[in-house]
């Protein structure tokens, strides 16, 4: 059986919402590392990767492996009746056919008991291999929010470039084009503010800023994010959260004239 604590429900609410949009029927594979979750878009194009570590609850408890296949606009609408600072506690049997979702106020003078029903998803787990990428940058979760935005009122897609002289997010589009550069900076009394560029060659590819936009969603998970960067090899959007967990995302590359 399952058993997973949270202490504030905010923390699958924010994880639940940050993927929604891309991702609808999925499911939450459940061991005794914790719960995880691996589903592409509908289009092959990007592909979410999340695991919330047994460490991220407390207490945590899953007796053999389970899979809790879930829509997650129908889990949203159960979340939406929790308090962000409620304590969420997750249930399900063996063999589920439902999960069971309890939400408990802080003060303890109010508890709310759902149960959803779950789906079977014949989903394939696909094996994402380890990649040694050119480059990485570290950035505040918020700038890198503000230039995929910024740069979607121009065009539809962004040309990431990292070099020595930084990391340079570019577009073409109909109305003019634009350009944003970033270069190292070093925060000592707020690390947060960080901006770290590890690189080993130069590397330039074009993405959907559609789809970086909709990651962008996760921001409020963490307020840094990594962006690991090869030529010919999707992009990693990478959001950490406390106690080992993660939130990824993943996004092929646009090809040559490709729209």
């Amino acid at each position: 059986m399952l058993e997973a604590r949270l202490e504030q429900a905010q923390l699958l609410k924010k994880v639940v919402d940050a993927i929604k949009d891309l991702v609808q029927d999925c499911n939450f594979d459940c061991n005794d590392s914790g719960i995880a979750l691996q589903a592409m878009d509908n289009s092959h194009v990007a592909l979410v990767s999340m695991m919330l570590k047994a460490e991220s609850f407390n207490p945590f408890r899953c007796d053999r492996n389970i899979a809790i296949g879930l829509n997650l606009v129908s889990l949203t609408k159960v979340l939406r009746a929790a308090q962000n600072e409620d304590i969420l506690t997750l249930k399900a049997e063996d063999a589920p056919d439902s999960l069971n979702l309890t939400f408990e106020s802080s003060d303890k003078d109010r508890i709310s008991e759902y149960d959803l029903k779950l789906m079977d998803i014949d989903q394939e787990h696909l094996g994402i291999p380890d990649t040694d990428y050119s480059a990485t940058i570290s950035m505040p979760s918020a700038e890198f929010k503000r230039i995929c935005t910024d740069l979607m009122a121009m065009s539809e897609s962004v040309t990431i470039e990292a070099g020595k002289d930084g990391i340079k997010f570019a577009c073409n589009g109909d109305i003019g084009n634009g350009s944003i550069t970033l270069r190292t900076v070093q925060d000592v009394e707020n690390k947060e503010n960080n901006i770290e560029i590890a690189l080993t060659e130069p590397v330039s590819l074009t993405f959907s800023l559609k789809y970086l936009v909709n990651f962008c969603k996760a921001q409020n998970l963490s307020k840094t994010v990594k962006l690991h960067i090869s030529n010919e090899v999707p992009l990693l959007v990478e959001y950490a959260m406390e106690g080992g967990s993660y939130l990824r995302f993943y996004l092929a590359p646009k090809i040559g004239d490709e729209e």
